[in-house]
């Protein structure tokens, strides 16, 4: 079975590589997670810590991920998150009292510069995935980009995104799945997909918003998150490098996605578990 039909990876190679103590692509499972917004520094500061001290127990190396800015809401009323501004500040307390790596997302080429200056990975949204000034722009940091396959998007077309990055010079790029639409408000999960991209790029899951209702509640999006255990096991069965958790200590009063998060007292049993399949898959 042939399963990309065109000769994108022609030229493409995967590469592991390092953000901080974290190995990207080298065979050991890591965990990017946090809430889906900063909230406060406060409560940002507290999950940090508590998904730190999981995944210090389990072994896992861990980078703490939130967002400054969502600017991709579907209501003009919903909560944004502090700004580029205060969320540069907050994120850089984070990772300098912590010593976590950090990741957030950019949605404009002109934050890139900025949000370098305080964290490890800058993540370019799926809805943004194919936006080359916004990718070069990034790329051009220095730092680590993460790009989130589009739900529109096949996943060998990611190759082009790839390259964007990597024509500023700079080879720490890596790709995230995060579910493909299926007809109106629900996303499905191709997990052929995974070993396509990972032809690419080192590949990460993303466990949360793959069980996303996209603006199914009412100008909100509506979620499953019964179900990322069931697809968090399979993509790593699969051989994903990494897994990417929304994780929240409240989820139904979460400023944020807190319909497709991840309560924060299932994440690790959740690991445990995924750790299990990881040693048994022989990744």
């Amino acid at each position: 079975m042939v399963l990309c039909p065109c000769p994108c990876t022609i030229g493409l190679v995967n590469t592991p590589f390092e953000i901080g103590p974290v190995e990207v692509g080298a065979g050991r499972l890591f965990l990017i997670a946090g809430p889906c917004v900063l909230e406060s520094e406060a409560h940002a500061r507290r999950m940090a810590e508590a998904i730190q001290r999981i995944t210090a127990d389990l072994g896992i190396p861990y980078l703490f991920k939130a967002s400054y800015d969502k600017a991709n809401r579907t209501s003009v009323k919903s909560f944004r998150g502090p700004g580029l501004q205060e969320g540069v500040r907050i994120l850089s307390r984070i990772a300098r009292d912590t010593g976590l790596p950090v990741l957030t997302d950019v949605h404009e080429p002109a934050h890139c510069e900025a949000a370098a200056e305080a964290v490890d990975v800058l993540q370019i949204p799926a809805f943004l995935c194919r936006q080359t000034d916004l990718l070069v722009a990034a790329g051009r940091t220095g730092r680590a980009v993460n790009i989130k396959k589009g739900q529109f998007v096949a996943p060998w077309d990611m190759s082009h995104g790839v390259e964007k990055v990597r024509s500023t010079d700079n080879e720490r790029v890596f790709l995230t799945e995060r579910g493909s639409s299926f007809g109106y408000n629900n996303l499905v999960v191709d997990f052929r997909a995974l070993a396509i991209m990972r032809r690419l790029a080192p590949v990460v899951f993303d466990g949360t918003h793959s069980v996303q209702q996209p603006s199914a509640a009412g100008g909100v999006s509506g979620g499953q998150p019964e179900f990322i255990p069931v697809l968090a096991r399979a993509a790593v069965a699969a051989g994903i490098d990494g897994l990417f958790l929304e994780v929240h200590d409240d989820p139904p009063n979460a400023k944020s996605d807190g319909a497709n998060a991840l309560d924060l007292k299932l994440l690790k049993p959740l690991l445990e578990t995924l750790l299990a399949i990881h040693a048994a898959a022989g990744q």
